[in-house]
């Protein structure tokens, strides 16, 4: 099989014109690109949606072929300490650029993973280096950032890919990979990306090593996630009053199919909201399901305390009928 993120990277954009559906950022970043001059800039946003990308394209932009010698990426989460600050960035952002643009760049990729003593000596180097090195801090939690850092940087907020976005990027690596992809495997793949294309890369790749035909099916099993329909029918049955034959279900998802009871929850989370019960009983429901949610993140049994959720389901509905 394939390694997972090459088609991921395969199918980056290397020009502005290629970034799908983030025009409200494009715009502006174009204008600075023309002038040849960019301030500190800082890319938040879910993952998946360009933050990287586009900081990769800026710097092609500016510095065309050679820019690997202009560039300097770290990933914060891997190296976050103040020793990475003081040493690698400082040692870098000292010298000066190679070509006409008189400044290099540093991309911080996953910035809000840095520690506070790692920002405030950042903080310091982006204001003794500012004449020679430029900084695009890219983040998930832009609140993470303290906030000397984020008033030096023009900020740049990156929305969630919507479903035409998605369905577009799909239809372009389904044509060049030569894949055909059924209606439910292509919202399948929508559902369970949430807007980040590079999972909706990671699937089809995954998936188009088992077949060439892509379907729901298939999808879901390359993901290890609950179906919906599955979850749903597991949801019914407990709220019918079939305890044991919910319970069945939950036990072949976890045991037979071997899907991590995080996931199933979260996919019992999506369900509630499309039961057929009054909105009072959904808020209700959505609530256990937070509190058991949070019973499986602390360590509790995912059988267990899925199956316990299960009962309140059961208890909710005779409640609503007494």
């Amino acid at each position: 099989m394939v390694e997972l993120e090459v088609w991921a990277e395969k199918y980056r954009p290397k020009k502005f014109d290629e970034v799908i559906d983030q025009e409200h950022v494009v715009e502006r970043l174009k204008a600075f690109v023309k002038e040849k001059n960019i301030p500190h800039l800082l890319f938040a946003g879910p993952a998946g949606t360009g933050k990287t990308t586009c900081a990769f394209v800026i710097a092609r932009e500016l510095y065309g072929d050679n820019w690997h010698q202009n560039v300097l990426e770290l990933n914060a989460s891997d190296a976050r300490g103040i020793d990475v600050i003081r040493y690698q960035v400082k040692e870098f952002a000292r010298t000066k650029a190679i070509g006409e643009i008189p400044f290099k760049i540093i991309i911080l990729d996953e910035a809000d993973a840095l520690t506070t003593d790692a920002q405030q000596a950042l903080r310091r180097t982006m204001e003794d280096y500012t004449r020679t090195t430029r900084f695009i801090l890219i983040c998930n939690y832009s609140s993470k950032i303290i906030d000397p850092i984020q008033s030096r940087c023009a900020v740049f907020r990156f929305r969630a890919h919507s479903e035409q976005a998605m369905k577009k990027f799909i239809e372009r690596i389904a044509k060049k990979e030569k894949l055909e992809i059924t209606p439910d495997g292509e919202k399948a793949i929508m559902d369970i990306a949430e807007g980040d294309l590079r999972r909706v890369a990671n699937l089809l790749q995954a998936a188009a090593a088992i077949s060439k035909k892509i379907d729901e099916e298939l999808v879901y099993e390359v993901a290890s996630l609950a179906k919906p329909k599955d979850v749903k029918e597991m949801i019914e049955l407990a709220l019918k009053g079939d305890f044991k034959g919910a319970r069945q279900r939950l036990y072949d998802m976890i045991i037979k199919q071997g899907l991590a009871g995080e996931d199933i929850i979260k996919q019992i989370h999506k369900e509630v909201y499309k039961l057929d019960v009054p909105d009072e009983a959904k808020v209700k429901l959505v609530e256990k399901v937070g509190e058991y949610e949070f019973r499986i993140a602390e360590g509790g049994d995912p059988l267990i305390q899925l199956t316990a959720l299960l009962a309140q389901f059961l208890l909710l509905k005779k409640n609503m009928k007494t």
